[in-house]
């Protein structure tokens, strides 16, 4: 039985979390999802960047906890009100991020489809993500940030050496391995897809989009490193808000693209222009996001002066120390690769059906939804309290700390679980049934939408337990807890491959997905039961989730039932049902929560 030992850090939380292209990673890796991007088959990050669907990353700096350094909590940010200013600025910044964010992903499937033609633009936007992630993103966020903001705090130079050595370093690394993954682009791509003759093509244009897309490679990197030197002063607004400019840019690509060339259903329609537009187009935009970061960073007193003076600093140190993080981010990382092949494979075997990635990577940024801005949120506040708490040895405080979140939460994460199990179908026709994508195109995606939907409730669960480990400045136990569940995940993904045909495949992996996220559930709440040396309010938690879970499976039977009465055979038939399911749901899922006196109920904004 492992409960994990203390590292020297712990990792930034961040509010996760992909997101660009999406990965499927758990939030502590996923940049900007959560710190998240992210998106496809797989678990959740430290803090990292923001991406297109952009989260604010790093939030967790704002207040101290485990990774600042500071177990009082009084970092950048300070005390609970400053907590609480970045925890709204974050709030907003994400829902206008995921907001921008959603038109863009209805853009690109109009203009891409659901199919083998945009899982090749998609496939090839998620390597630099990953790769960033695997050169010197999870050392940056778990381990050298927290120094940065301990070098501002005691070096007598208010740590503008250490800030310049690790700027340095993380660009000049950046590069270098940019340069390289250029020009190995190709092999790179065959690990996530298939070189087969009948699927060369298709091949060949992932290769080529990736060229265009590996910069963002350091791009990334330098909007991390601007983003959490920016943190570190207490100036949270630009990174949280900057995505949104990467999607204005990326609207307005797609718009152009819809509105001046001939939207292909093929890999072989597409033309040379087109895919350059996409491929520059892309990285412009996430350079608009990077170099946003500048002007705030110069006002913030930050002036960029190289120095490779590394020798001696302490930064090799702190990178070693970050080897939990690091293999934390290699598992989820293995696990996502492995699911992106298999997703990858169900396009090429129905090139046309919208069966693949691209449909599992859209079911699964739009089903973290209320976890990116409701659970977030909520750790985000609570993080420095429960780091105090652990530091003063206040252990009854941590549990229920906990046990409020959770139960929080799972006001909005419950129904929202129930939502999906009963309108996937229809949100997903009504979201991506436009232009290269028809209707008949959208029922896998919704499919996979329902397949995810209850595993929300342990996934964010998972999520909030995790944060009391690290707490404990713990990233050994998240490490173990990774591996279990990246085994559990790739297992039944192979097992949905080869037994499942194509057009359920994916689907079935949609599934697993949620399946490894409740065993991993179940076996955190074990491990960490054990560390606060007693039940984490374990009857109270039974009996509210007992009740939402009734109140919303009643709620979303009737408003299924309600949706279906509805004929879809005219314009805006779509919009009609979903309309008149969710309103049915949404009134009886209060009123049955008033009923069953689910006290937490009082808690959101809006609902006391």
């Amino acid at each position: 039985m492992v409960e994990g030992t203390k590292s020297t850090q712990a990792p930034l939380l961040t509010a996760p979390e992909p997101t660009t292209p999406h990965i499927p990673l758990p939030p502590e890796v996923i940049p900007g999802l959560a710190p998240v991007t992210s998106g496809a088959p797989g678990p959740a990050p430290a803090a990292g960047p923001p991406t297109a669907d952009g989260e604010a990353a790093a939030a967790d700096t704002a207040g101290g906890g485990p990774g600042s350094g500071t177990g009082s909590g009084t970092g950048a940010g300070g005390g609970r009100g400053g907590v609480g200013r970045a925890s709204l600025v974050m709030a907003f910044g994400t829902v206008a991020s995921r907001a921008t964010g959603l038109v863009r992903q209805v853009l690109q499937a109009a203009a891409l489809g659901t199919g083998l033609l945009a899982s090749t633009y998609n496939t090839a936007n998620v390597v630099p993500t990953s790769l960033y992630f695997l050169l010197i993103g999870g050392a940056l966020n778990s381990v050298l940030v927290p120094q940065l903001v301990r070098a501002r705090a005691q070096d007598a130079d208010g740590g503008k050496a250490f800030e310049q050595r690790l700027v340095t370093l993380v660009l000049a690394v950046l590069g270098v391995g940019t340069v390289l993954a250029v020009w190995a682009a190709p092999e790179i791509i065959s690990v996530y897809q298939s070189d087969t003759p009948a699927n060369h093509a298709a091949f060949e244009l992932t290769v080529l989009f990736a060229r265009f897309l590996l910069p963002q490679i350091f791009l990334y990197g330098m909007f991390s490193i601007l983003g959490q030197v920016l943190n570190a002063r207490g100036r949270f607004a630009a990174m949280m808000w900057t995505p949104i400019l990467n999607n204005v840019v990326l609207i307005t690509m797609f718009g152009t693209y819809l509105w001046l060339m001939t939207v292909p259903h093929r890999v072989q329609d597409i033309s040379p222009d087109q895919i350059r537009l996409l491929g520059i187009g892309t990285t412009a935009a996430l350079a608009a996001q990077t170099f946003a970061l500048i002007p705030a960073a110069r006002a913030a007193g930050f002036r960029f002066r190289p120095r490779f003076d590394w020798r001696g600093t302490g930064l090799g140190k702190s990178v070693s120390a970050a080897r939990w993080t690091l293999l934390f981010v290699l598992t989820n990382l293995v696990a996502a690769t492995v699911v992106t092949h298999f997703a990858n494979a169900a396009d090429q075997a129905l090139p046309k059906a919208g069966v693949g990635y691209t449909a599992y990577s859209y079911a699964q940024q739009i089903w973290m939804l209320p976890q990116s801005v409701v659970t977030v949120s909520l750790v985000t506040a609570l993080l420095p309290r429960m780091s105090r708490a652990v530091a003063e040895r206040r252990l009854s405080d941590l549990r229920s700390d906990l046990s409020g979140a959770l139960r929080t939460s799972g006001v909005v994460i419950v129904p929202a679980a129930f939502f999906f199990l009963a309108f996937g179908p229809l949100l997903a026709r009504l979201l991506f049934a436009h232009g290269a994508a028809g209707a008949a195109a959208t029922v896998p995606l919704g499919h996979m939408l329902q397949a995810f939907g209850l595993g929300l409730v342990p996934f964010s669960a998972q999520y909030l337990l995790l944060r009391g480990f690290y707490a404990f400045e713990d990233t050994r136990t998240p490490f173990l807890m990774s591996v279990w569940m990246g085994v559990v995940n790739v297992a039944l993904a192979v097992l949905c491959h080869l037994e499942l045909p194509a057009r359920w495949a994916v689907t079935g992996m949609a599934a697993a997905y949620t399946v490894s996220y409740g065993i991993g559930f179940w076996r955190t709440a074990t491990l960490l039961r054990r560390r606060l040396g007693g039940r984490i309010d374990g009857r109270r938690l039974l009996g509210t989730y007992l009740r939402l879970t009734l109140a919303a499976a009643v709620a979303g039977g009737a408003g299924l039932l309600t949706a279906r009465l509805v004929p879809l055979d005219f314009t805006g038939s779509v919009i009609a049902a979903l309309a008149a399911g969710a309103v049915v749901m949404a009134v009886l899922y209060l009123a049955l929560a008033r009923v069953l006196r689910i006290a937490e109920l009082k808690t959101l904004p809006g609902l006391r």
